[in-house]
């Protein structure tokens, strides 16, 4: 039995028994590195897949490890008109710093203003620059002025010299997966009105996330059967090579939560969601009224599912994080390095796609206990909690090596971005479908309603 999906089969209310049965893993390893990335990536989308499948019904869930490593790697082998887009900007990866490496991310046009205004460089700085800027401060100097502009840095750590800091005994205190019923505000029973609630029509979801592990689980729900509607505000445009990845399947719509008409519609479609998926900062949706508490009281009945960096306790938890700022973090990047001096990365955002699956698995689970039992449900995955998971597992995989060529797993469609190849379904459901329902559609071009209009409640 996979170690991750061991692990996270009491969270979905599974057991061992019933995944021996249903689910079908076949060999191989696509993903080289120095820690089980196999193991963590084909647990991960096995228990998606078995969660979906206790959900929805069916006998089989189908994961083969290679077709995962090309699912895990979209951004390294998707194209658009035969072009490979840049996953990373040139301010963000790896920098030397007078004792040690930095890891910044500054894709976002934002991330990289407060970047170089931390470093007290012009706004029209490169990397050369940058790398001058760096050279004579200490890493955690760094990390805290970038930290302090609302930037994102971090220094990179040994992961031993990670795990006696307050902020990982912090992520330590959350389960690998949480699916549990609200208690409520007090921490008692619910509202009495929370009775099980059976679905007769396709669970609704709407996605209030951005980058890749909210997106990968909802792309995963959409594939399970769900009505998923992503919504962004169009403050925040998004990268499109990011939207182009991780976006079959959804329907998108842009709504301002600030604003009283868009916020009216942002209500009205809650009113009448069965899951609501979130992936910014901790506390950052609370001024709007959708931290868990308030959601619980004006939504019972709702599945809230939540993930973030570094968890929602300790002296991290408010900061803003990504999957390869987490690896540097945690201690990753140093056991993943070339030449022991170095840092290095995984094969993949293997961070982001498993709390990503993992997540979805938590919505399924959450659904098929709700149809049970009634309530409210909250479900919540952490990136570092994952890291932790992969840094500390005994699980040992073989080497592994990339697939020479991953055509077989790859799929092409002519999309509003142009002739877009990247590759299919992580999983498969007995025969269901090896492609999404659609490829992405135009970010933000999608009406802010259902798929189906009908004005139905829980």
């Amino acid at each position: 039995m996979n170690h991750l999906l061991r692990e996270v089969l009491p969270a979905l209310g599974l057991d061992e028994g019933f995944a021996a049965d249903r689910l079908a893993l076949a060999g191989g390893n696509g993903l080289p590195s120095n820690l089980p990335v196999n193991t963590l990536a084909c647990g991960a989308v096995a228990a998606a897949g078995l969660a979906g499948l206790a959900m929805r019904g069916g006998e089989r869930v189908l994961v083969d490890p290679l077709q995962v490593s090309a699912s895990f790697r979209a951004d390294q082998l998707m194209t658009v008109d035969g072009t490979r887009p840049d996953s990373f900007a040139p301010l963000s990866g790896f920098f030397s710093t007078a004792d040690g490496w930095v890891r910044t991310h500054a894709n976002y046009p934002h991330h990289r203003e407060r970047l170089l205004r931390a470093l007290g460089l012009p706004g029209d700085a490169g990397r050369t620059e940058a790398e001058a800027a760096l050279a004579n401060r200490s890493a955690r100097q760094v990390e805290d002025d970038v930290t302090a502009a609302s930037g994102i840095a971090v220094a990179v750590r040994d992961h031993r010299t990670w795990f006696v800091g307050e902020q990982a005994t912090a992520v330590d205190s959350h389960p690998l997966l949480e699916v549990s019923r609200h208690a409520g505000r007090e921490g008692g029973t619910e509202r009495a009105d929370a009775s099980p609630v059976p679905l007769s029509r396709r669970p609704r979801v709407l996605d209030l996330t951005r980058v890749i592990a909210g997106p990968v689980a909802t792309r995963t729900l959409a594939l399970l059967g769900c009505d998923v509607l992503r919504v962004d505000s169009p403050t925040l445009p998004e990268l499109e090579p990011q939207h182009v990845e991780t976006g079959a399947g959804k329907r998108s719509t842009l709504l301002d939560l600030r604003e009283a008409d868009d916020r009216a519609a942002f209500l009205r479609l809650l009113g009448t969601a069965d899951v609501l998926v979130t992936g910014y900062r901790p506390g950052a949706l609370d001024a709007v009224g959708l931290g868990d508490d308030e959601l619980a009281a004006s939504h019972p009945g709702l599945v809230h599912a939540s993930l973030s960096a570094w968890g929602t306790t300790g002296p991290w938890g408010g900061r803003r994080g990504f999957d390869s700022i987490v690896q540097a973090a945690t201690g990753i990047a140093l056991v993943e390095s070339p030449d022991g001096v170095r840092p290095g990365a995984l094969p993949a955002q293997a961070l982001d796609h498993a709390t990503g699956y993992l997540l979805a698995a938590g919505v399924m689970a959450a659904l098929r206990r709700r149809a049970e039992e009634g309530g409210s449900w909250r479900v919540r995955a952490h990136l570092a909690r994952t890291a932790h998971w992969l840094l500390r597992t005994d699980a040992l995989d073989p080497r592994g090596e990339l697939v020479a060529d991953p055509a077989p797993w790859l799929v092409g469609a002519d999309t509003a971005y142009g002739k877009v190849v990247q590759p299919r379904p992580a999983f498969r459901i007995d025969d269901g479908p090896a492609t999404f329902a659609w490829p992405a559609r135009r970010w933000g071009a999608d009406a802010p309603e259902w798929a189906s209009s009908a004005r139905d409640g829980r």
